[in-house]
């Protein structure tokens, strides 16, 4: 089989609660068939990185938190990451850019199947949102959202923005973003919805989206729901718990609680939609610049492991905070 020059990768790994540290590897030398990528741009997924960072994934999760291409072992040392933009240098597709579900590294291989083109309308940077983005669209078809519903989301992070922008596209919706934060009132302004910053008097909604992972956010979706409405359940405790408020009018309303999570496609998709086709969905959808709004911070690569665990704490403004690769 024929293989080229070795290469030499930095990754960031998670090597204790809070802390990061930069490791250089070197690459085997390039087989046939794979392309090697060179990253540009890789997104920080603050949720669900807070908790890699935190160290409260669930030994029960530890198998199905994993993310593709992740090296080491939950709690601690680990390469994680599945936001990744880059360059190919050599291989296959040579000369493009893609997006691949890799860890945070400067530099990797990977077989064709494992990357994806980023459309020429997209730029490389904002492509980063790929992943949460597939997240929000797999959450809109588990909640059935369709055209004039009224729709509420409880938490404005990257996920439940990102369903707020989608929610606000559908033909007559009319939908509201909860968040307490006041910079989120200009997040809903250029994503075309409304905002309220804790979601009193709110009530007979349609559809209601939860992503805040806050028991106080349940309880305020929960309460916003409409006669046999149907609320969606996107937020991801890691190790913790919550308290549901299932008393009240839950029963008397006929509510669902509805779990959605991106690892399956929605099963009213499923028939006819594979992984693949769903994240070339998300990145085509990416066109648009109005998601340039969720990239908030931009970290040099080389100023991570000092940088990301103030960015990944829960009292910060940020949204999807992009590392930047290269000079």
């Amino acid at each position: 089989m024929e293989r080229r020059d070795s290469g030499h990768s930095s990754g960031l790994w998670v090597v204790g609660p809070n802390r990061l540290e930069r490791r250089s590897s070197a690459l085997a030398p390039l087989d046939a068939g794979l392309n090697r990528v060179r990253t540009l741009f890789s997104g920080i997924s603050r949720g669900t990185e807070r908790l890699v960072l935190e160290g409260r994934v669930p030994e029960a999760e530890y198998q199905r938190m994993a993310c593709p291409r992740q090296r080491g072992q939950f709690p601690f040392p680990v390469l994680y990451g599945y936001a990744a933009v880059g360059q190919v240098e050599e291989g296959p597709l040579s000369g493009q850019s893609v997006f691949c579900l890799n860890p945070h590294e400067t530099l990797f291989d990977a077989p064709t199947e494992w990357l994806v083109p980023v459309p020429a309308s997209v730029p490389p940077r904002r492509a980063v949102l790929a992943a949460n983005l597939e997240t929000a669209l797999n959450g809109m078809w588990d909640s059935g959202a369709g055209p004039g519903d009224r729709i509420l989301v409880v938490g404005g992070g990257v996920v439940g923005g990102l369903i707020a922008a989608l929610a606000a596209r559908l033909p007559g919706a009319e939908v509201t973003l909860v968040d307490p934060m006041a910079a989120r009132a200009a997040l809903a302004a250029t994503i075309g919805c409304a905002w309220q910053a804790h979601g009193q008097g709110l009530s007979d909604f349609d559809i209601v989206f939860h992503t805040s992972a806050h028991e106080t956010g349940l309880a305020t979706a929960i309460a916003a729901a409409g006669r046999e409405a149907r609320i969606v359940e996107l937020s991801w405790y890691g190790a913790g718990s919550v308290a549901a408020p299932l008393g009240g009018a839950f029963h008397a309303l006929r509510l669902t609680l509805q779990s959605s999570q991106v690892g399956e496609i929605s099963p009213s998709r499923r028939p006819r939609w594979t992984h693949r086709r769903r994240l070339e969905k998300a990145l085509s959808l990416l066109s648009d610049p109005v998601f340039d709004a969720f990239i908030t911070h931009e970290i040099a690569f080389t100023e991570a492991e000092s940088q990301l665990p103030t960015i990944l704490s829960r009292d910060t403004d940020a949204l999807m905070p992009v590392l930047v690769y290269g000079d």
